[in-house]
């Protein structure tokens, strides 16, 4: 791709609210999955206990569903007119269609199973060994698990968020449907790539992407080393 077209991309001023829009809800996301992800990966580690089996198919689900059918249903339970969607505007004025919060909402959905399996799998194999030994000399439940599992399945949380984070970045299917795409609101870089290839704009399809691209590896890079115990 000649230089000057990549360069022609990257000035161009429409690009910097959907790349700030990404940071944003990348940001919160990152967050989002850190606390969901590590409570619902305990909470599906713990074996036979009821409604364990719908939760562990609630956060599954986006994984082997379509995302454009997911975003649709999405959209049919919290739209304005649904139960739930009209109680969550008129209690807390708050909507998930075509807003910023609907992005987010598709961010955090999609990611969410990729982050939550590895750490099961991971609390799941401590707390067979390191867990039974915390318990049977005294520590509690809470305190077995700050000091003694969190500490051990950190390599599992990192790996968790970096696959969710580069799940959700990427995420198209749910936010278009959920977010609605609209410019200078609710596009996001992944978006605007996908703006970019529809308009057939190949050279600023390329850039973006490579700008995504390299911040995914930037961000893996510093989880990797975060997740490292200490010397």
């Amino acid at each position: 791709m000649p230089f000057e077209a990549a360069w022609e991309a990257l000035r161009d001023p429409a690009l910097a609210y959907p790349a700030a829009l990404t940071v944003k809800i990348a940001s919160a996301t990152l967050l989002a999955h850190f606390v969901l992800g590590t409570g619902l990966g305990w909470a599906l580690a713990q074996p036979r206990w009821p409604g364990r089996t719908l939760l562990d198919i609630a956060v599954t689900l986006p994984l082997v569903f379509p995302p454009v059918a997911l975003g649709f249903f999405l959209l049919l339970l919290l739209g304005r007119r649904s139960p739930i969607g009209g109680w969550l505007d008129d209690t807390f004025g708050l909507s998930f269609v075509f807003s910023v919060e609907g992005v987010f909402l598709a961010s955090v959905v999609a990611g969410l199973p990729l982050v939550v399996k590895p750490i099961e799998a991971a609390i799941a194999a401590v707390s067979r060994g390191l867990g039974e030994a915390s318990r049977t000399l005294g520590r509690g439940e809470w305190d077995t698990f700050i000091h003694v599992v969190l500490p051990n399945v950190r390599g599992a949380i990192a790996a968790g968020l970096v696959l969710g984070l580069a799940r959700s970045v990427g995420e198209v299917g749910i936010t278009l449907m959920l977010g609605g795409n609209i410019i200078g609101k609710t596009n996001t870089m992944s978006l605007e790539i996908y703006n970019s290839v529809f308009n057939a704009e190949y050279p600023r399809a390329v850039v973006l992407s490579s700008l995504l691209g390299a911040a995914s590896v930037l961000v893996f890079l510093v989880l990797r080393r975060a997740s490292r115990p200490p010397v």
